[in-house]
């Protein structure tokens, strides 16, 4: 019961994401989607805070658990969102609908420079809702998201 208290916060990765370590290390580095995961869940216990992660190569499902969020059932509430939209963020209309509907807080966060790469991915359909964007840090940028999210719902 007291960890409904907790602040929570939900890290979503999009597709090809559960292919770290083994796709394009020259991009994307070599940490596995579960190091990544593993080093979030870390910070998040130190700071109690609640890490929720879910990953998914289907739009529909990342869609699902956004509407799980706004739905209100407790055990998907979260008071800040990390979201990896990997190939979505620059096709996923309907991603970035669901995520403007909810109002929770998000940063954007990708493990390479977008804008240093195909011209393709210089656009996000979320980079104007966000709180933030995070883009070639590598599994950093996910410290450093969730490290901005801590701070933000601390109060």
């Amino acid at each position: 019961m007291a960890e409904n208290n907790f602040k929570s916060v939900l890290v979503l990765h999009g597709p090809n994401l559960n292919l770290l370590g083994l796709r394009e290390p020259n991009h994307y580095g070599n940490n596995t989607l579960a190091d990544i995961d593993s080093l979030m869940a870390k910070r998040a216990k130190e700071a109690n805070i609640n890490l929720q992660s879910f990953q998914s190569n289907s739009e529909v499902e990342l869609i699902q658990r956004l509407h799980d969020v706004a739905n209100g059932s407790a055990d998907k509430k979260v008071d800040f969102i990390i979201i990896n939209p990997a190939a979505f963020t620059h096709t996923s209309v309907a991603l970035r609908d669901a995520l403007s509907a909810i109002k929770v807080p998000f940063v954007e966060v990708h493990l390479s420079n977008i804008y240093a790469r195909e011209t393709f991915r210089h656009h996000s359909y979320f980079s104007d809702i966000a709180v933030g964007v995070i883009s070639g840090l590598g599994a950093q940028g996910y410290l450093l998201a969730l490290d901005y999210a801590i701070q933000t719902i601390a109060d």
